[in-house]
């Protein structure tokens, strides 16, 4: 559900593409251009996000008219692809500010430097969800969600064989040719999957892979494709019953005339994703960047959040739809990876992902 949407006030897409595929489509509009007032100050300031970004636009039209800025949106790829163009970049970056970057990407970031301080609050209940290291607090969590494996529950029902539930049961003879999921490199939710695995099976990882492709396991370039061309239940004209999504998905998949979903999210195949917002270094216009991170997490923000980018706000006390109360149930114990062992081994592990899932 992330990618869906319309943005009005886009401009262009991020910088030089990195990884040939991009997990949601661009929507574009007019680039202003930048500028200053007649004291020299900057008049504008852009915002670098992934392909998902979606606020509604008194939203935005009100932080322009409280700030005096233009924000200027440049949207293009998912969490992934956005962190590598700001790392390639860095000398030079095409923005202020940053949103999108998640968990699995966040320690690059600090590591390469793309990110400078900002003096920002954070609202209550956001702590929880500080990046491990992130001493600086560079990063402000902004959202969070859980990818997990989800089933249409109709397609079962109808064929009388029984839901899988854990990831060892996607091996199975009974769900061959049944799995579909995003790329691990080249899709954020794709990669929290394969950490996912790695969570469950440690160094045994490559093997569940294995057994998961030698079971007709199909690799789509990015969530887009998994879910809403791939899936039973995605729209499209999907053979595939079985996806990797979010917690979130069971709740826009409810029909018109019921109250029961038509899928559900497997609660034991999770990985909890985080997303930060962050001011860039050498951004033209830094304070204009704070802002925005600050506007991110306000109590507007955050309670647009669900139902337009179908994630969890991280402040707490924000109501959410009435429908997620009963349909986007939570892991109680969602998969980790540590972030360190994540940016050490990171790069070694989507090669090897990579030789499994192109033999």
């Amino acid at each position: 559900m992330r990618c869906a949407i319309k943005r009005v006030r886009t401009t262009a897409v991020l910088a030089t593409a990195v990884l040939a595929t991009a997990s949601c489509s661009l929507v574009g509009g007019d680039d202003d251009g930048g500028g200053t007032d007649a004291d020299g100050n900057p008049t504008e300031v852009v915002l670098l996000t992934h392909g998902s970004f979606s606020l509604p636009d008194d939203l935005v039209a009100a932080f322009e008219e409280e700030s005096g800025l233009e924000l200027v949106i440049r949207t293009g790829g998912d969490a992934g692809e956005v962190t590598n163009r700001l790392v390639l970049t860095k000398d030079d970056p095409a923005g202020d500010v940053v949103f999108g970057i998640d968990n699995a990407f966040g320690s690059r970031a600090l590591d390469e430097g793309v990110l400078a301080p900002a003096d920002v609050a954070w609202p209550a209940g956001a702590e929880q969800f500080a990046l491990p290291g992130d001493d600086d607090r560079l990063l402000t969590p902004v959202d969070n969600g859980n990818v997990c494996v989800n089933i249409d529950t109709t397609y079962f029902a109808e064929k009388g064989l029984a839901e899988p539930e854990t990831l060892e049961d996607l091996t199975e003879p009974a769900y061959r040719d049944l799995f579909v999921t995003p790329s691990a490199a080249t899709s954020s939710p794709g990669l929290a999957f394969l950490l996912a695995t790695i969570a469950e099976y440690g160094e045994e990882w490559p093997a569940y892979w294995e057994r998961l492709m030698g079971n007709g396991a199909e690799i789509a370039s990015g969530w887009t494709d998994a879910y809403q061309v791939a899936f039973t239940q995605g729209g499209g004209d999907g053979d595939r019953p079985i996806v990797t999504s979010y917690d979130s998905s069971p709740a826009f998949t409810v029909p018109e005339d019921g109250t029961a979903s038509t899928t559900r999210a497997l609660l034991d195949t999770c990985f909890l994703q985080v997303e930060y917002a962050g001011v860039l270094a050498g951004a033209a216009n830094p304070d204009g960047a704070a802002q925005v991170v600050e506007w991110l997490v306000t109590p507007e923000v955050q309670a647009a959040l669900p139902d337009n980018m179908y994630v969890f706000p991280v402040a707490d006390g924000v109501a959410l739809p009435e429908a997620w109360a009963t349909l986007a149930e939570r892991p109680a114990d969602p998969a980790e990876v540590d972030p360190a062992e994540v940016a050490a081994e990171r790069d070694a592990w989507l090669e090897e992902w990579t030789e499994i899932t192109t033999r």
